[in-house]
């Protein structure tokens, strides 16, 4: 019975002790090195990579891209 209770001590100290910080909708995970399977988009408030998973990440389209539209409009 005091091991178990030894063990859920220090489990809880470990828990206090290395919190995680959410990014990007809660999606992401900061942190100093992203893992294999993650892509680093922006940065923490704490300059650590907010690592996400790539299906989160918005991809631009040609459509929306600005720099098409103002050279379209200005051919006309």
């Amino acid at each position: 019975m005091k091991l178990l209770l030894l063990l859920l001590t220090v489990t809880l100290l470990l828990a206090q002790v290395t919190p995680v910080t959410k990014c990007w909708g809660k999606s992401g995970r900061c942190r100093t090195t992203c893992k294999k399977r993650e892509v680093y988009y922006i940065l923490c408030k704490t300059e650590a990579k907010c690592c996400v998973d790539p299906k989160y990440v918005p991809v631009r389209s040609k459509l929306t891209d600005t720099n098409t539209s103002l050279e379209s409009t200005s051919a006309v």
